[in-house]
């Protein structure tokens, strides 16, 4: 990622602070106070030192010994005030991007998130903007202390001669920016290399996880453990790079620091000699230039960390702003389903024609079977049907309108659709049947699983409807799952149904009594039934055969 990109994200992300701007004002407030008390215990401390050298001072030792307590307390209760605020600031953030990127996804999905590494996602779910953590809470307003910190202690030394303010002035900027500067230069792309890195080996060992009945029994388990020893050693090598870079960058601000410090013993010294200042120049500004220089300190590792931060924002960011293939619709005259039109339509994917000037009426009340050989384009139909992408040419009507102009509300409410791979959740059995209408009574989902002839085997399950079905329904068979699907269809009881090969994980047994049960309870329903079997559309009123994107 480039240097302006950085800034750019880095920009994009401070307005997301906009909202908790109070609490980040306050934040800043109270980290300068809390930086300032420390700061002046030292000086306060040398103030002392010179009462006993007999030295003339402005403080009593009275006012000096009553003020050290005072600033004691208070720099505690300052920096837990201050840290509560930036994590609270920070961990309220990260709710509003986490619902942000999850509500992109779901703007996404599915066009845009077929064939992405469900590993990689996790990883920005997850690593990416729980790292944003640090931005937030350890960056922008030790940014903004360090700024007022310094100014302070720059007019307080240079109160006792304004060469010894230039020179803390320097120190400060040396250390607080350009450091941070060059090491951020130095590191290059580093950044975007691990967090991207993370991302890949996220992905390799989720598909590793589902894969690994098959890795077993073909006994690719050593070339498997192999690639991910590879991938690891890699990553290893560039986060070594990264420590490695951050180490050198606390190295060279510590020398920095111990340089300034010299520098300024040097000038308060050649100062005093020449008679430019007083015994308490020769030691105040010095004790307040090495007590000063926490704030710049926290600023100099920034120029290691901000590169992962900037990297992980950027993924967040890109997905934030990237286009769906679709846009939902609102604000349309509501419809209600009479009956649906395809036109004429061509869709291509990935620069290949999928549909061909396909041409269908799907009458109202009717079953529409629609067979042929996988990768002839049955699915890609259905899922233009649900308006998931947007046709190249053509036009798809639904009660007589352009599909582009129902609102998604309606559209959604008019169709159900059940996929090849029914997708189940850690839950269990009720709630995964009940994500097709959230309201639904016990009644309404019993009646919906006897439609699916699954109720009966529910039933023998150890908790029937509560059981759970453990990740993505790992107990249950392929059948299971997919009667499960089709309960779900029953259950949200859209006027126009659109089945993809709803039983193809069944046996002939098992497939006959769906198909009665299909028949006898989608009457007063439209049914489009997809299959690579004939004998599945065998209910169907009329049947049509897809061949090469082409309806023959």
């Amino acid at each position: 990622m480039k240097n302006g990109s950085k800034l750019n994200t880095l920009l994009r992300m401070l307005k997301l602070v906009k909202p908790l701007s109070g609490y980040m004002l306050l934040a800043v407030v109270m980290g300068t106070l809390g930086f300032l008390c420390a700061q002046f215990i030292p000086i306060l401390g040398g103030f002392l030192v010179l009462h006993g050298l007999k030295v003339t001072v402005p403080l009593s030792v009275k006012t000096v010994s009553v003020a050290l307590i005072v600033i004691a307390l208070l720099r505690a209760v300052l920096k837990y005030a201050e840290q509560r605020t930036n994590h609270y600031i920070a961990f309220t953030l990260l709710a509003i991007i986490r619902n942000k990127v999850f509500k992109a996804l779901r703007r996404l999905c599915p066009a845009k998130l077929e064939g992405r590494d469900k590993g990689d996602l996790i990883s920005l779910i997850t690593g990416d903007v729980e790292l944003l953590e640090v931005f937030y809470a350890h960056t922008i307003s030790p940014i903004a202390i360090a700024v007022l910190t310094e100014l302070v202690m720059v007019v307080f030394i240079g109160s006792y001669h304004p060469a010894l303010g230039l020179l803390a002035f320097i120190a400060y900027i040396s250390v607080g920016i350009l450091l941070p500067l060059i090491v951020s230069r130095r590191s290059g792309t580093l950044g975007d290399e691990l967090r991207e890195g993370n991302g890949a080996l996220s992905a390799f060992m989720l598909e590793s996880i589902r894969g690994l009945d098959e890795t077993i029994q073909y006994g690719e388990g050593n070339e498997r453990l192999s690639e991910l020893d590879k991938r690891t050693e890699a990553l290893s090598k560039k986060q070594s790079a990264f420590n490695k870079l951050t180490g050198v960058n606390l190295a060279l601000a510590n020398s920095m620091v111990l340089a300034f410090d010299l520098a300024m013993l040097a000038l308060c010294a050649a100062l005093y000699s020449g008679g430019m200042i007083e015994a308490d120049g020769l030691i105040i500004p010095l004790i307040a230039l090495m007590s000063s220089f926490g704030p710049v300190l926290a600023l100099a590792g920034l120029g290691t960390t901000l590169q992962a931060t900037a990297a992980s924002g950027a993924r967040v960011l890109e997905v934030i702003d990237e286009t769906p293939e679709t846009e939902d619709v609102f604000g349309k005259e509501p419809v209600s389903f009479d009956g649906a039109k395809i036109g004429n339509l061509r869709f291509s994917y990935g620069g290949e024609d999928v549909l061909k000037d396909v041409s269908l009426n799907i009458g109202k009340n009717r079953i529409i079977g629609i067979v042929g050989k996988s990768g002839c384009g049955k699915s890609t139909l259905l899922k233009l049907l649900m308006r998931f992408w947007k046709t190249d040419e053509g036009s798809i009507e639904i009660s007589g309108r352009n599909i582009d102009s129902i609102n998604t509300s309606d559209l959604r409410q008019m169709e159900g659709y059940m996929t090849q791979e029914t997708v189940l959740f850690k839950s269990t059995v009720k709630e995964n049947i009940r994500i097709a209408k959230l309201d639904a009574s016990m009644e309404e989902i019993e009646l919906a699983c006897k439609k699916a002839s699954i109720h009966d085997f529910i039933t023998t399950l150890p908790k029937g409807y509560e059981t759970d079905i453990g990740e993505l329904g790992e107990t249950l068979s392929g059948g299971e799952r997919q009667r499960i699907g089709l309960a779900r269809a029953f259950l949200h009881d859209a006027p126009f149904l659109l089945l993809d090969e709803p039983t193809s994980n069944l046996d002939s047994l098992n497939e006959a009594e769906i198909l009665r049960s299909l028949k006898e309870e989608t009457a007063g329903k439209t049914v489009v039934l997809v299959s690579h079997r004939s004998s599945t559309v065998r209910i169907a009123d009329r049947t049509v055969t897809m061949d090469n994107g082409k309806v023959l």
